[in-house]
């Protein structure tokens, strides 16, 4: 018998919640997730519906069937609601008719959960108001400017508040689905499911370590942008608050509040960022961990360890093993084995 599973259990009722333009693979993968769990003891039921109980076109052109309409689903009580994602939210506003589907169903569940840009959906409804909550790296910015009542985590993999589960990016609806299955069977048959799928059980470090640290728009101060150019262009270059105020012709009191309102970050901090994801640029290259300390300006590779654990929670080394290109592996480098991910 799987531990937290009675002898009896319940089947635990799994509804998809999908759109036109929906992601195949937020749907998919959270799905296989649920049903390897069964393969090994679970017993959950999955069933995918949308607002009017018509099929619907994925993202990448497959017609996806849908078993029923929203509402239907209400009648009969479901455990846990995924809400899945796509490219057509945030770029556009989320329909009236999938929100009242949202709210509707949300009275009827133990569990409601988004994947990606699903959490616009949750959003949209009213759900994670005053909550913590994530979304894709690309649109944490969008999620908290759009909803301001919402506490939007930019790093993590996925957040737990209360009755709610939001998730980043499309693979990490396989990290929520994963923890999901250990709420409800324990950690025994859901490692069984990570190695069988060939999947951590827990990732290591946050999205950030997928993203740009700096994104935005270029500053509007022309004094400011001279200084940023700068610093980009040459992110080894030794550089200083008078030494910089005097390239850009303001006092340095004035660059720094020029920083502070338009970056909203110092000088120190700002050039920190550019030379660390220099680094990531250089390890992704190929470039050792001694050469990419010297050429993005951290000096020596005890300096860019500690801005890798202070910003990915990863070393450097760790890093460039899972982002450098796979069609020229480094023999030198121990790839990721069974054993790491638990296969032993």
């Amino acid at each position: 018998m799987t531990r937290n599973q009675p002898p009896t259990a319940p089947v635990r009722r799994i509804a998809f919640l999908v759109f036109d333009g929906v992601k195949l693979l937020d749907v998919s993968g959270p799905s296989e997730v649920f049903a390897e769990a069964n393969r090994l003891g679970a017993h959950y039921e999955l069933t995918f519906t949308s607002p009017d109980g018509a099929d619907v076109t994925s993202s990448i052109g497959i017609r996806f069937p849908v078993h029923s309409r929203t509402d239907q689903l209400s009648k009969d009580r479901v455990d846990t609601v995924v809400i899945s994602g796509g490219d057509v939210f945030p770029a556009e506003h989320v329909p009236v008719e999938l929100i009242a589907a949202v709210r509707d169903i949300a009275s009827h569940t133990r569990r409601l959960a988004s994947i990606c840009t699903g959490a616009f959906v949750l959003a949209a409804s009213g759900l994670l108001e005053g909550k913590r909550a994530t979304t894709h790296w690309q649109h944490v910015k969008e999620l908290a400017r759009r909803y301001p009542g919402l506490a939007v985590d930019p790093d993590a993999i996925f957040v737990k508040d209360g009755n709610t589960y939001t998730s980043a990016g499309v693979s990490s609806g396989i990290d929520l689905a994963l923890a999901l299955v250990e709420e409800d069977y324990g950690p025994e048959l859901t490692r069984r499911v990570a190695q069988s799928l060939v999947v951590y059980m827990q990732r290591s470090g946050g999205q950030s370590q997928f993203s740009a640290s700096l994104q935005g728009p270029p500053p509007k101060s022309s004094a400011l942008r001279e200084v940023v150019d700068l610093v980009k262009a040459d992110p080894a270059g030794s550089y200083s608050v008078p030494k910089l105020a005097l390239r850009a012709r303001v006092s340095a009191r004035h660059l720094t509040r020029l920083f502070a309102e338009e970056m909203e970050t110092t000088p120190a901090k700002y050039i920190e960022l550019i030379r660390f994801d220099a680094a990531k640029a250089m390890l992704d290259a190929g470039r050792t961990v001694t050469e990419t300390a010297e050429l993005s300006g951290f000096g020596n590779s005890e300096t860019l360890r500690r801005a890798f654990i202070s910003h990915l929670g990863v070393a450097p080394s760790k890093y460039q093993q899972r982002f450098r290109s796979t069609l020229t592996p480094d023999p030198t480098e121990p790839a990721v084995s069974m054993v790491e991910i638990g296969m032993s």
